[in-house]
Formats: C-alpha cells, sequence, structure tokens
C-alpha cells in the first residue's frame, strides 16, 4: 500500500495526472509504451546491477571509459539523480528492488541478514551455505513476463547468491552464483542438477587459470590521479600496486572475487547461457540479469578514491565491452535493450580525503551504549547471552543490533518488570550522547516527518512499515562510519550510500542526461512499459517517461 507520506512524495515528484496513472491498474504502463516505443518489442532484456558502482565514477573517469560502460553511458537514457531510496543500503534490499519496483518494505528483504541464506536449501555439487528467494515477496519482471507469454525465460548470474537471486525473485528460473570452490552453482529450489552447459562451463575452470596472476594498472600510472601508497588501505597490507594472485589453483579460486577478474568471469557465463538457452531468439522476451561483484569487494578493501577502484572501473568498462560485442554477434542490436544501475554506494574511509567532502569524518563507537544497556536488561533478568559481537551484528540480553537498527525482545523485557518504551528512550538518550550519531528515530515518529525533504526518515520507511522488527533506527551523520572497521562502508540511509546510477540502452529510450529524480524502483515499470507488459501488483515505482523515447 502507498501511505499518505508516499502520496505525498510522489506528487511532488511526478504531479498529479502522472500519480493518479500510477494508482490504477497496469494499463497506463502499457499506453505509455504505445505512446512512445513504437515498433517491434524487444526480445531481450539485460538488467546489469554493478555492486557499489558509484555513479560519480561515471564523471571522473569519463574520458577513459572506451569500453561498454562508456558506451552505456554516452548512448544511453542516464538519470544523474538517481538513488536506491531506502535505509539499510545494502546488496540484497539493493537486488530486490531492480526489478520488482518495490522497495524492501514491500518485498521482504530488509538487510543482508535478512536476504536470502536458507538452511532448508542445499547447493548443488558446491559446498557452503545454501541459498533462496523464501523471504522474497511479491513479483518481478520476469512473472509479469512469464504471465504475457509463457514461453519466456530468465538467467540470474552473479558471484554473490543474493546478486542472482533477488532480480527474479521467486520465480523458478536458471539462477547460478559463484562458489568458494570455484565453479559457478544453485540450490535445489532452482533443480536437482547443474544443467550440462553450466557443469562444461565450470570444467573450463576459469578461476584457477589466474593462479599467480598480477594485477597491474590497465594504463600507464600517469593516468591515474589517485595515490598508490595509502596504508589505511587493505587494512595497511599489499596497498599498492601490483596485486597478486596466489599461486595454487584452489586458492585463486577462492581469492577471485577480490580481483577485477571475477566479473570477466560472470559475464563469460552469461554468454555461455545466452548461447545454450538461446536467450532472446524471440519472438518473446526474455531476461538477462547479470549482478557483477568485484567492484563492491575492490571498493570495500580500498575505496572509492583508491587507485584500485579506479582501475576496475576501466577493467569493467572493457570487460562489458566485449560482453556487448560478443551478445550482438548473437543477437541483432535492435532487439536488445539494457538496463544498468547499481545496488548501493559506498563511503570512503574517513581518513582520506579525496573526492567527498568528507571533512570531519569519523568511526563512532556505539559499543559501550550496548555494553550497558545489556548489563541492565541482563540485571533485571532479561533472559540472553552475555554481550557480544558476531559478523557485525550486537547482541546482548533482550535485543540485537545489526549497524543501524535496533531490534528489542518487548515481550522479554515486559516479563522482567520493564517497560520497553522506557528501555528505548534511556537508550536513545545514550546514543545521542556519542559524537557521530545524527539521529535515533522511532518508526512510529517518522510518518509523521515530512518525508518529501527528509530523506533519511522516507528511506527509513522505505524499509520497516512499523516496530515489529525495528524498535529503533539509528543514523549516522554523513560520511561517518561504524566502529574501528578496517575496511570502507555502506549501508547508511545517506546519500553517499544510497546515490546510483539508473540508466537504459536500445532503441526504446532517448539517449541524454536526465536531472530530475529517480529511483531504482522506477526502472522495472519502466521496461514494463517498453516492453509492454503488465505488472501483477501494485508497485512503489512509476514510469521514467523522459527515459521512452
Amino acid at each position: 500500500m502507498i501511505s499518505t507520506a508516499e502520496t505525498t512524495l510522489m506528487i511532488f515528484r511526478l504531479g498529479c495526472a502522472t500519480l493518479l496513472a500510477l494508482l490504477g491498474a497496469g494499463l497506463p504502463l502499457a499506453a505509455q509504451a504505445r505512446a512512445g516505443s513504437a515498433g517491434r518489442t524487444p526480445t531481450l532484456v539485460v538488467f546489469i546491477t554493478v555492486d557499489a558502482l558509484r555513479p560519480d565514477y561515471f564523471q571522473r573517469f569519463e574520458r577513459q571509459l572506451t569500453g561498454g560502460l562508456g558506451r552505456l553511458y554516452r548512448g544511453g537514457a542516464y538519470f544523474s539523480n538517481g538513488y536506491q531510496d531506502h535505509a539499510a543500503t545494502e546488496t540484497a534490499p539493493g537486488h530486490s528492488a531492480t526489478m520488482s519496483g518495490r522497495y524492501p518494505v514491500n518485498n521482504g528483504i530488509t538487510s543482508n541478514i535478512h536476504g536470502v541464506g536458507d538452511t532448508a536449501a542445499r547447493l548443488i555439487e558446491a559446498g557452503g551455505l545454501a541459498a533462496s528467494p523464501f523471504r522474497f515477496i511479491g513479483t518481478t519482471l520476469t512473472d509479469w513476463l512469464i504471465a504475457k507469454d509463457s514461453r519466456t525465460r530468465a538467467l540470474s548470474v552473479s558471484r554473490k547468491d543474493r546478486g542472482a537471486i533477488l532480480p527474479i525473485g521467486k520465480s523458478k528460473q536458471s539462477v547460478f552464483w559463484y562458489s568458494s570452490n570455484g565453479t559457478f552453482t544453485t540450490s535445489d529450489y532452482y533443480g536437482a542438477a547443474l544443467p550440462s552447459w553450466v557443469r562444461a562451463f565450470n570444467a573450463r575452470r576459469i578461476p584457477q587459470s589466474h593462479a599467480g596472476r598480477a594485477w597491474t594498472t590497465l594504463l600507464p600510472a600517469s593516468a591515474y590521479a589517485e595515490p598508490d601508497s595509502v596504508p589505511i588501505e587493505s587494512e595497511g597490507q599489499s596497498y599498492t600496486f601490483p596485486h597478486y594472485m596466489p599461486q595454487t589453483a584452489d586458492l585463486a579460486a577462492r581469492a577471485l572475487p577480490g580481483f577485477p577478474w571475477m566479473d570477466e568471469a560472470t559475464l563469460q557465463l552469461a554468454l555461455a547461457g545466452v548461447r545454450a538457452m538461446r536467450l532472446g531468439a524471440g519472438p518473446h522476451t526474455d531476461v538477462l540479469a547479470i549482478s557483477l561483484s568485484a567492484t563492491d569487494a575492490i571498493g570495500h578493501q580500498y575505496g572509492p578514491d583508491s587507485r584500485e577502484v579506479h582501475d576496475q572501473v576501466l577493467r569493467l568498462d572493457r570487460f562489458i565491452g566485449v560482453f556487448m560485442d560478443s551478445l550482438f554477434r548473437m543477437r541483432r542490436e535492435r532487439d536488445v535493450v539494457f538496463a544498468l544501475t547499481a545496488d548501493h554506494g559506498l563511503t570512503p574511509f574517513p581518513e582520506v580525503r579525496g573526492y567527498d567532502a568528507n571533512t570531519g569524518a569519523r568511526r563512532v563507537d556505539v559499543r559501550p551504549a550496548f555494553e550497558q544497556l545489556s548489563a541492565s536488561l541482563s540485571a533485571a533478568g532479561v533472559p540472553g547471552h552475555p554481550f557480544r559481537i558476531a559478523s557485525g551484528v550486537m547482541r546482548g540480553a533482550g535485543f540485537s543490533f545489526e549497524p543501524g537498527v535496533l531490534s528489542l525482545d518487548r515481550s522479554a523485557v515486559t516479563a522482567a518488570g520493564l517497560k520497553p518504551d522506557s528501555v528505548i528512550e534511556a537508550l536513545r538518550t545514550s546514543l545521542m550522547r556519542i559524537p557521530g550519531v545524527a539521529r535515533a528515530d522511532r518508526i512510529s515518529e517518522l510518518a509523521a516527518r515530512d518525508t518529501v525533504n527528509d530523506a533519511v526518515a522516507r528511506r527509513w520507511l522505505h524499509v520497516f512499515a512499523d516496530e515489529t522488527v525495528a524498535s529503533l533506527v539509528v543514523s549516522l551523520a554523513p560520511f561517518n562510519m561504524w566502529g574501528p572497521g578496517s575496511y570502507a562502508q555502506h549501508g547508511s540511509p545517506n546519500d553517499h550510500d544510497a546515490r546510483v546510477p539508473i540508466l537504459f540502452y536500445g532503441r526504446p529510450f532517448r539517449a541524454g542526461r536526465n536531472t530530475e529524480f529517480a529511483a531504482v524502483v522506477d526502472m522495472a515499470p519502466t521496461l514494463a512499459a517498453v516492453l509492454r507488459v503488465t505488472p501483477s501488483e501494485r508497485l512503489d515505482g512509476r514510469v521514467l517517461r523522459n527515459a521512452i523515447r
């Protein structure tokens, strides 16, 4: 359902006439498509999500982008004011929004922890934790296309399980992700065995072939404005070029996700799938979803102002260029449309002064407040383990705190004779005394705020509808980081983590720059318009009409 605050926001963005069209059934999408994209319906949608691709990378490196990224950027409909307009700017929520047209509050994916991990599933021909879309709610573009033509097929590939699973939603299509054993796998949610073409691809042992390879800069050192010697990067170890893959094949396969060639292998798998599955051969429309994760891994390790990220983006540009050239040898370019975005941005190290105006940024340690909370609740008789931190989550008697989100066991606190609201208020007072904490909000309070102008409030409401899970949501000041972590972070509701590129490319789209506000949830309805399909449920997004010819 669309809240009063959301309605106000969309009136601000679109005007009353467009809002009324959005609130109707799916018919206005098809009507807009007929008005703006005459001709043959595309037979293949390629939806690329580049993990942690900040939009400023296009502007900073534009002259050096001579491959696929440059081609898409210069020849596509590009929205320079695009956002993952929700808090919890992480991989799982970001991917859940791409082809569903709905925010995490409505599609069920509110964080990485509450993403795709599924103990009831098992991996196929690989070890490790299994995954499925069992938490995902609703439908995606793939489902809408299948409802129109049952011949539609989808392939989704990624290094990460959540990056492969969530763009497709619950549809049991062909979905594959990378395993630490150096193969691409899936879970038994999708089938009992890998198809022969995936087995053949794995047999090529591409990850293992990189053993001992040196990652050097693609261009001469003079082509990079960033310094190569920044000790805060990579935990102070091996932070200058060249960077070497492990010498043994097995270790190289494990290390591949932290090197540019992970994206190359993912794109090669996608091409193999297009051939084997005959995606895009028509006359119906197929879907190819590709999530590329090396930019995220390298960004975390070295930061967004590093020479390593600069070189990664240049290499990604070339990889996507090769992919596009190869794809267009199999399918006519006029029959293919592209969409490109990111699942989130990235915050620089507080100690680094680079592209962002992050003077005064700090590392914020909230641990003392939660240690005190755990001790007081335990003393009152609230059951639970002693205070501990595991996988970035603080846990204590009666609560857990995943950075930004407090979950309080209200029933346990009440049973101990305490008032949950009083506990929350005492914690809020304690947190607001900590330098770097900008705000601590109750979801019930945020609903009364001006969500047009208060982006932080709006983005939290796009994740949580009530306080069932989120008893208190905590936001740091822009460019601050949680704790003493050694990696660059994302996940906040602030612009530097929420801002992403939004881009469409192909015959139905009007090339050029658009400065209007756009959200990633707008991408699915826009694609539905040009593909002439009707969403099967009410969406949070709207058609970006300026993108369509």
